[in-house]
């Protein structure tokens, strides 16, 4: 499920092809990214975007209430494509800058055919009707037959060397796309026309009307996709997040000691403390179980922030007990507002969920994890122990927020891939737990490191990507043209075409390839 952005009521994003924090910054015209003056939206000289748009809005209102109108009465008999097309996305397009949109021919890719309704220069536009989804296949119709509209042009884009981003939209959504090396994930923005038109949400349709204007896509002649202001601000949220990953490792550490500290300083702690004094506890082995569980921790960060951590049968009145008392996003937010106090509430409320999630427990909706991270083993001295809530708040404020010459801000865990977890884990390696003379816990970069010894390294993506676009690819290739080649032979009249789609999806399967969206 895509994350609604918490200043847009309207706005979505999946995957971090423009992550929430550049969003933000576009929509607020922030020093320092470029882009956004008037002329480069090819504005009259004195011009506002801010006027432009505002024209936009208002003349997109009325349009809107009448395709609506028109849309409530329609005959079930009527596909609502040209409807769909003519009386509102037009429209649409032509405010933000395209003219009118053109209709297209299918295009052909090694073999395989992709019919997208329009384009604009190197932009794939696909327009369909508003009774069709745009991430699920509607038989019978154009464009959406084969697969879903998102994932015909998503998998166009995967494919083409000249087209790098593209719109997808039903009229009741708007879809920008662009590139997206996962099989697995989707990656997008998306934009509730409905809920933004219905709701007159003003400040959601500027920075529409500023991420999907013409010459954000618009390529310089003699130019590359990559050329194109979207790709522009892509490469910087890419820059931007890899200065990010040296802030989230500082954050991993600081919060590691934090709760080494916090778990020694506490009077109800003597025994940990006592078994770190005799050896019974080696220094090393609390550390492992510290970095355990702040591992814990970044699991529910992100597992929340993608709406994946109750189980999908949770009921509403569950989800919103758990949201209200138990979260650590509810913990995130106190961490960003007070530095705690003495009592151990905090910290003793984290321990009820963590102790539920290796086996299920349907009071709070947590599924069964299972696993020996989540195990009582992982973190055997630890269970039980006290920690101030000023501790915990402290160790929560490391690895939620990050400093940069903005000010705080908060890590956007939605997003976080597992390059960023892999790097952070390799890095961790390096340190070397210790306790000084006063008794206090400290990290520190080892020569002979845990990662060198034990080999422990973590393949980058980019490696990986390498390696498949090498191997996989030829193998995909061949077992789909071998698909096609036994779907031919063995098929004749109006089955073929039913027959070679059916081998063609088998290998597909056989390789567990997913449909992106």
């Amino acid at each position: 499920m895509a994350r609604r952005l918490d200043r847009f009521t309207s706005v979505r994003t999946e995957g971090a092809i423009l992550p929430p924090d550049l969003l933000q910054r576009v929509a607020q015209g922030a020093d320092g990214l470029s882009g956004l003056n008037p002329a480069d939206y090819h504005l009259a000289q004195r011009e506002r975007i801010n006027e432009v748009a505002n024209r936009a809005w208002n003349r997109l209102l009325g349009a809107w209430e009448s395709f609506k109108t028109t849309m409530e009465g329609l005959p079930e008999s009527d596909a609502g494509t040209s409807l769909t097309r003519e009386r509102w996305l037009q429209i649409l397009f032509q405010e933000l800058g395209y003219g009118r949109l053109p209709t297209s021919r299918a295009i052909a890719i090694d073999g395989r055919t992709y019919a997208i309704s329009h384009f604009w220069a190197r932009t794939p536009i696909h327009l369909v009707s508003f009774r069709q989804s745009l991430c699920k296949p509607t038989s019978g119709v154009r464009g959406a037959a084969r697969v879903s509209p998102h994932s015909l042009v998503q998998e166009f884009l995967n494919r083409s060397d000249d087209h790098l981003w593209g719109f997808v939209s039903n009229g009741l959504s708007l879809r920008i796309l662009r590139d997206n090396v996962s099989l697995s994930r989707a990656a997008y923005v998306e934009f509730d026309l409905e809920a933004m038109l219905d709701g007159e949400v003003y400040a959601d349709f500027v920075l529409l009307w500023l991420l999907a204007h013409e010459s954000r896509v618009e390529v310089p002649e003699e130019g590359q996709p990559e050329d194109c202001w979207l790709e522009k601000w892509f490469k910087t949220a890419a820059e931007e997040g890899t200065r990010i990953l040296e802030h989230l490792r500082d954050g991993v550490e600081q919060a590691i000691e934090a709760l080494g500290n916090g778990f020694l300083a506490h009077s109800s702690n003597r025994d940990l403390c006592a078994k770190l004094e005799s050896g019974e506890l080696p220094i090393r082995d609390y550390y492992h179980q510290l970095l355990r569980l702040v591992y814990r921790l970044l699991f529910l960060f992100v597992a929340e922030d993608r709406d994946l951590l109750l189980a999908p049968g949770a009921k509403e009145e569950i989800r919103e007990i758990y949201a209200q008392f138990y979260s650590t996003r509810r913990i995130r937010d106190l961490a960003n507002r007070r530095r705690g106090t003495a009592h151990g509430d905090l910290f003793r409320g984290l321990q009820v969920v963590l102790s539920r999630l290796h086996g299920a427990c349907e009071e709070l909706g947590l599924p069964a994890l299972g696993g020996y991270l989540f195990s009582a083993d992982a973190v055997a001295d630890l269970e039980g122990a006290e920690l101030a809530n000023y501790d915990f708040l402290d160790a929560i404020r490391h690895l939620s927020t990050m400093q940069d010459r903005n000010g705080r801000r908060p890590v956007d865990y939605r997003n976080l891939g597992a390059e960023e977890f892999g790097s952070v884990y390799e890095s961790l390696l390096e340190q070397h737990p210790t306790l000084d003379e006063r008794g206090h816990f400290r990290l520190e970069l080892a020569a002979g490191s845990e990662r060198k010894t034990t080999g422990s390294y973590y393949t980058p993506s980019s490696l990986i990507r390498c390696l498949l676009d090498s191997a996989l690819d030829p193998v995909i290739s061949d077992r789909i043209k071998e698909a096609e080649k036994a779907a031919r032979e063995e098929s004749t009249g109006t089955d073929r075409q039913a027959a070679a789609q059916a081998k063609v999806e088998a290998a597909l399967l056989s390789l567990k390839i997913c449909d992106p969206a």
